[in-house]
């Protein structure tokens, strides 16, 4: 029998039995007059008199009928405390299981399908803290018995823990009814058994989960600090280690909140992004893509012409960019909004103090209450035969070591696929530089959908860039003057000659020299923390790359918020880092924009999905700027407008995407797009069509159908 039928048929038979109740109402004296008739019969039949009400307890708990209480009160008066309380505690919880097996094999993917990309953080906390909350809510009587059963089959927790946690949890409440039915003879109604006073004994007992959870948390926090000395009183509320986005964002709200704070930077403010990341890298592409267009200009009706590129002053307007950003992240701002910054290194000695070696020759040190982590992320380097004879450059040290450069790079490898190294390659083609881009997967972009890969690839290749998949890089070295770098590819290898290297194989969380080893924080790829992002010590929290998720300045400042919020006030009440909508765009041309699912990770978990397009090369606005290439594609729960995941491939893809992410964030569905006025002619329209587009899938052939019969029946 298919689930719908089934489901149906079992509704239904609740239904009639529910109704069939109403009519003929359970009461204390129908309970007595059950009990009277079945002790004549077991008397005679006792076994079977006990395995008979076993099984129609079982079928009432698994139904959900509302005859649980006075079958219990039943059990306690005909078969006494003991007997009863084993009879009652065992079908109840079998029946329970039944109606929780039940609820998942025939609910469970439906509401799985509805809430999509939110089922799996809902399913990861229920996974971790299920059992804790099943247990709280059988302590306590008054919360439904069946509703919990049912809704515990909605959720991961285990069969056998459910079994189990129910059959602890029920026991006490279960003890009550037996008791009281034992004394059926002097039972009025159900008031009588559940006073205000064991109504509020068992609200009192549903806290004690909470109570032991708090103290075993305390437990394992002493231990945790035993050996280590707490400060009589700290000389600060929060101190941060490291002034990119996450530490800059930490000590920001610390002081908006007033906290004493302390923000420690022992090199630039702002970080990597501001200093050899997002700014000097779009400065780059600006520049870049004004250079393409001039030799393109033909495509908008003028005489295209080939740009004169004086890369020093290229890169001069670079740092000029960042020197105008630098304010806003200067160490006098900083100190204006009431943040002490200090500029050196810092080294925890403790849990609550923290060692500062000053710039200038000095040494501070200071305890503080809490302590945030955000010493951001460096380049990763392979170990490459002969890479440091070769030299090489990165995105930290590319800036300054190419700053007074007259010219591009003559000969460039860029050895890296992802988003860093597929912008890096198209712009410096596009400012004169003889590109190869060197990838060992099988092709660019790895994240993204292999349409998109294919977009960015044929883009970088009409710019010129020699882009080479499936190559491994196995050795570097100079012949003759001559640098080259030796690749692997289908079984045999080739050298490619060079004047310059690009390393952009991705970045690396900094570990090392702040004393998390000493300490005992794990640290073997990244600085291992919580949900609360909380390390081992729950006073030392971390936030931004050195976490290792999403390498990304807005999730960085994202994660900033959680760690300083739970720093300060996480005694009263903590957050969990929320992670269920990141966007994120690389800004090659064109840029690609994503937010939620892919295809392929869809795929890949088994989400079932269906997919919207919508070609941007038909938006008036495209046409009108020269840029008609790209499409907006976007994942729906199949049959319903809800949106899984969008990809955005065109000019502004990472603006266009942002109307999407607040769609996701706050569930707004296609047609709420669809019914927003955007402005014509705007780039913004795409989200619009493509809502569109669904819409015009989706449309009830039916309905149009009678509506053609109604219009023809107006017109006579």
């Amino acid at each position: 029998m298919k689930k719908p039928v089934l489901f149906l048929v079992l509704s239904l038979a609740v239904i009639a039995a529910i109704v069939v109740l109403q009519r003929q109402p359970v009461g204390v004296e129908t309970a007595r007059a059950l009990v009277a008739d079945l002790q004549v019969w077991r008397q005679s039949h006792g076994v079977l008199v006990f395995a008979a009400f076993l099984g129609v307890y079982v079928a009432v708990t698994a139904l959900s009928l509302p005859l649980a209480v006075w079958m219990t009160l039943a059990a306690g008066a005909l078969f006494g405390f003991w007997q009863g309380l084993l009879l009652v505690s065992f079908a109840s919880t079998i029946g329970a299981t039944g109606a929780f097996l039940a609820a998942r094999y025939l609910l469970r993917d439906w509401v799985r399908a509805r809430l999509g990309a939110r089922a799996q953080a809902i399913e990861a906390g229920l996974d971790r803290d299920g059992a804790f909350y099943l247990f709280t809510l059988r302590l306590i009587p008054v919360v439904p018995f069946f509703a919990v059963n049912l809704l515990m089959g909605l959720t991961p927790i285990r069969t056998l823990t459910f079994y189990l946690v129910s059959q602890a949890g029920m026991l006490a409440g279960t003890a009550v009814y037996v008791n009281a039915g034992t004394q059926l003879a002097q039972i009025d109604s159900l008031s009588g058994i559940l006073s205000p006073v064991l109504i509020l004994s068992f609200a009192l007992l549903g806290l004690f989960p909470w109570i032991a959870r708090k103290v075993v948390g305390a437990i394992r926090r002493r231990r945790v600090y035993a050996g280590h000395t707490r400060p009589a009183r700290f000389d600060r509320n929060l101190v941060v280690i490291g002034a990119g986005a996450a530490g800059l964002v930490s000590a920001y709200i610390a002081a908006a909140a007033r906290a004493k704070v302390t923000l420690v930077e022992a090199h630039r403010m702002g970080g990597d992004c501001l200093n050899h990341g997002c700014v000097p890298s779009k400065a780059l592409i600006k520049s870049a893509g004004i250079a393409h267009r001039m030799r393109h200009a033909d495509r908008y009706g003028l005489e295209p012409v080939q740009p004169r590129i004086p890369f020093a002053r290229v890169m001069a307007r670079v740092h000029r960019v960042i020197a105008e950003i630098e304010p806003h992240d200067s160490v006098e701002r900083y100190t204006a909004l009431g943040v002490e910054v200090l500029d050196g290194h810092a080294t925890l000695i403790d849990p609550w103090t923290v060692e500062i070696a000053m710039n200038d020759g000095s040494t501070q040190r200071l305890t503080s209450r809490a302590i945030v982590i955000a010493a951001g992320a460096r380049p990763v380097v392979p170990p490459l035969p002969g890479l440091d004879t070769v030299g090489y450059l990165t995105s930290d040290t590319m800036w300054d070591a190419l700053r007074d450069r007259d010219a591009a790079p003559g000969r460039l490898v860029v050895l890296g696929g992802g988003p860093v190294g597929s912008e890096l390659a198209q712009s410096f083609a596009r400012l004169g530089s003889d590109v190869t881009q060197v990838e060992m997967a099988p092709r660019l972009m790895l994240r993204e959908d292999e349409e998109v890969s294919a977009v960015v690839r044929a883009a970088l290749e009409a710019d010129g860039v020699r882009v080479l998949t499936d190559h491994k890089a196995v050795a570097c070295g100079v012949t003759e003057g001559e640098k080259w770098i030796e690749l692997h590819h289908d079984g045999g290898t080739r050298r490619i000659a060079f004047d310059d290297l690009i390393v952009a194989v991705g970045r690396r969380p900094r570990l090392t020299g702040y004393g998390l080893e000493d300490l005992g924080i794990a640290t073997d790829r990244v600085v291992e923390t919580n949900d609360y992002l909380e390390t081992l010590y729950p006073n030392i929290l971390a936030a931004g790359d050195v976490t290792g998720r999403y390498q990304f300045t807005h999730t960085a400042a994202h994660q900033a918020w959680f760690a300083t919020v739970n720093a300060l006030f996480g005694d009263f009440r903590r957050f969990r880092a929320d992670y269920r909508v990141i966007p994120w765009a690389t800004f090659t041309d064109p840029e690609v924009a994503r937010v939620g699912l892919s295809e392929a990770e869809a795929r890949d978990q088994g989400i079932a999905f269906e997919v919207t397009r919508y070609d941007i090369g038909d938006l008036d606005r495209a046409i009108t700027d020269g840029s008609a290439g790209g499409v907006v594609k976007v994942l729906t729960v199949p049959g319903r407008d809800r949106i899984l995941g969008v990809t955005i491939v065109g000019a502004h893809a990472g603006e266009l995407i942002a109307e999407f992410v607040l769609a996701i964030k706050h569930g707004l569905g296609l047609n709420r797009i669809l019914g927003t006025i955007h402005i014509y002619p705007t780039l913004a329209e795409a989200n619009k069509f493509a809502a569109g587009a669904w819409r015009h899938a989706h449309v009830n052939p039916r309905l149009l159908a009678f509506a053609e019969r109604f219009h023809a029946w107006r017109r006579g």
